[in-house]
């Protein structure tokens, strides 16, 4: 009773602050700080409805002052109300081209100045990662990705792939993990306290001075750095 009521209260939050980002994006349209507001918009009144408790740890994302490639692990669609409580300031994302046809939720995105990639056309694919990396050197914009490119449902990270650190090392810019406990097969939404998740960020890591040449040994070390992190935070919960 309480999963469907919770899930009840989730649609009507759902068109309703779709609505609000919308209007949002008319008012300033492709303003690269509207997707921060947006992702405040979805995460902060979630969070009440599904009792999830957060514990955020994101100094060096929350310190960091210049453009930025932030990747994150992506476990399921509940990221958005999960993630959306540490989105930094003049922050965009990458998403895919079908993003557009959910109502209210896919205009605001393309309006807050979110790239929405088409993954079957590489040539506009290639388009949109070009215009992507001319963002982060000129624009003073951060953005944020998912190299993982789908939901990995809370299982081990999957595979990265190179698009992120492509633009990272062609615009010179860091790269900044968010590390997110695996979450989604902790939560019981049947239950007053849903569960604990556990965000943190870890330290900048430069590209600058890299060539394509690096891109493996880039890919890689991330990799690594992530999933270490994202197990002491699973083994800090199985603790508490």
């Amino acid at each position: 009773m309480l999963f469907l009521l919770r899930m009840l209260l989730m649609a009507v939050h759902f068109i309703l602050a779709g609505i609000l980002g919308l209007l949002i994006g008319l008012c300033r349209p492709f303003n690269p700080d509207n997707s921060r507001l947006c992702a405040r918009l979805y995460a902060w009144p979630a969070l009440c409805i599904l009792r999830l408790k957060l514990k955020i740890d994101a100094r060096p994302l929350r310190d960091h002052q210049r453009a930025c490639v932030i990747i994150a692990n992506h476990q399921s669609n509940y990221d958005l109300f999960v993630l959306g409580s540490v989105v930094p300031e003049r922050t965009v994302s990458i998403g895919k081209k079908s993003l557009k046809w959910v109502p209210f939720f896919g205009q605001l995105y393309w309006l807050a100045g979110n790239v929405l990639l088409d993954r079957g056309n590489a040539r506009r694919a290639k388009q949109a990662m070009l215009t992507t990396t001319d963002t982060l050197k000129y624009r003073d914009t951060s953005i944020w990705v998912f190299p993982e490119g789908t939901r990995n449902l809370g299982e081990d990270l999957l595979p990265f792939k190179k698009g992120a650190f492509q633009m990272a090392i062609a615009a010179g810019v860091p790269i900044i993990p968010v590390c997110v406990s695996s979450y989604v097969k902790q939560m019981r939404l049947n239950r007053w306290h849903s569960g604990r998740i556990l965000i943190r960020s870890l330290p900048a890591i430069p590209t600058a001075g890299l060539t394509l040449d690096d891109l493996p040994t880039l890919i890689q070390d991330c990799r690594t750095q992530m999933q270490r992190c994202i197990q002491a935070l699973d083994q800090e919960l199985a603790h508490a």
